[in-house]
């Protein structure tokens, strides 16, 4: 076991995922948005990083192949757990069935990694996993930011809290043309992020389907 640099900054992505969660218990809201949006960023640069030295500095090792996959995958179903449980949007129902997907993808193909043991290097990381990875990442760090602006937009999630709404029936709110800008803004980044986590879950599907097909040969029974 090789303590690499890429090594280390793996396994504090891997220690990072139930962080994320952690911050919902201890902080009050919109300050858990912003620490779990900082910390699944980070994650998310690091994953690119500790790839990229691994293989500058030619540190690639047993080790970190296997955890890789793993850190990215736990990040991404902590991220998506929290997000659901923390949603009261009424799209919030759209997003569990693109989580299922991804989540039971993750799943399947860990199943499968695990099923074909010495044989797992048939299921390689692919450019599309890759990819999928990608578009899972930036759709849960929209669907983040989204939370935030709510809260600084002084929005709950079921739409304007009760003192804005004191504020606007007293004239106390001049800009009203603006709030209602801000509020379609706030909305729109809700589902741009829905949409990013709708194109995810396809390309998890595809990349899904993919190693179910590479996989099939060594599934087969012997005859």
């Amino acid at each position: 076991m090789r303590w690499t640099l890429p090594n280390i900054l793996t396994v504090l992505r891997l220690l990072a995922a139930p962080c994320v969660a952690v911050m919902f218990l201890y902080f009050t809201r919109p300050y858990a948005d912003w620490l779990a949006l900082v910390l699944f960023l980070t994650a998310a640069v690091t994953d690119w990083f500790d790839g990229y030295l691994a293989r500058a500095w030619k540190q690639e090792t047993k080790l970190g192949a296997m955890l890789d996959p793993i850190a990215d995958k736990a990040m991404v179903v902590v991220a998506l757990m929290v997000i659901i449980g923390y949603s009261n949007h009424n799209w919030t129902p759209w997003l569990v069935l693109p989580a299922t997907v991804i989540l039971f993808r993750e799943v399947f193909v860990s199943g499968l990694r695990e099923y074909l043991g010495d044989t797992a290097g048939t299921l390689k990381v692919t450019r599309l996993a890759k990819w999928k990875t990608t578009a899972q990442m930036v759709a849960i760090a929209v669907l983040f930011s989204q939370g935030i602006f709510e809260h600084y937009l002084g929005m709950s999630s079921w739409g304007m809290d009760a003192a804005l709404v004191a504020d606007i029936l007293g004239g106390r709110v001049e800009d009203l043309q603006g709030l209602r800008w801000k509020y379609a803004g706030m909305e729109w980044s809700g589902w741009i992020g829905l949409a990013l986590l709708w194109l995810a879950a396809a390309l998890t599907l595809v990349s899904g389907i993919d190693y179910l097909r590479k996989a099939l040969p060594y599934l087969k029974e012997a005859r």
